[in-house]
């Protein structure tokens, strides 16, 4: 009888340890092979099982590469969640986003990415599960957009949500991009410094000036929508 409830913990031990070794393999498979050759059979060498588990743990192999879309999303957010809570300011938003550049440049992260959102062009299941794994970044972007807009002039102007879904498309362009224009890359991440440094000096304007910041950006708002 005790062996019984061992035995099964054992049983689900060893399944978890199959679903994560074909998580990390689908991840290993899209970035050294491309989208085109990633398949139950190249993704199980690569992860050393038999293929037939692809099948038994995710159905598909489009559903094993959403789920490993998101796995690997929860991987990076969980590495970079302290540092991302700790931020007050665009500026320190962005210092963050250089770091994040280099480490998911090395770490192969980005040809994931790159190779996912090349297959969802005509694969709809594989697109809106790509959708989902960016969705996690584009929330945490959220958050920390939320709090670090506060009390500042622009936070009644600024659709923050919207807001961190253009950073996250950006993000994911800039890293692409960097592989063909290094220097553009570098030129244009120069360029969102900038803008963080016009945002700081505007939340270090007095109460007065605030307010007439605050007035001209609504009359230009009202234009706007005239």
């Amino acid at each position: 009888m005790s062996g019984e409830p061992r035995s099964r913990a054992a049983r689900s031990s060893a399944a978890e340890d199959t679903r994560t070794k074909l998580l990390a393999g689908a991840l290993a498979t899209l970035t050294e092979q491309g989208i085109a050759k990633t398949s139950a059979r190249s993704i199980a060498a690569t992860a050393g099982v038999n293929q037939a588990l692809v099948f038994y743990h995710f159905g598909t192999v489009d559903d094993l590469l959403a789920a490993a879309c998101r796995y690997g999303a929860e991987q990076r957010l969980a590495a970079y969640r302290e540092r991302l809570d700790a931020v007050r300011s665009l500026g320190e938003l962005l210092a963050v986003a250089r770091e994040l550049n280099a480490s998911e440049r090395a770490g192969g992260q980005v040809a994931v990415l790159g190779q996912l959102l090349a297959g969802g062009q005509t694969q709809p299941r594989l697109a809106a599960a790509t959708a989902a794994g960016l969705t996690l970044w584009t929330d945490e972007i959220e958050r920390v957009l939320a709090r670090v807009l506060a009390g500042s002039p622009l936070a009644e102007f600024v659709d923050v949500t919207g807001l961190a879904k253009a950073a996250s498309a950006a993000f994911v362009g800039l890293e692409l991009y960097e592989g063909v224009d290094p220097a553009g890359a570098e030129r244009a991440l120069a360029s969102l410094d900038q803008l963080a440094a016009l945002a700081a000096a505007l939340e270090g304007l007095g109460p007065v000036a605030q307010r007439a910041v605050r007035s001209r950006l609504r009359r230009s708002g009202s234009r706007g929508r005239a």
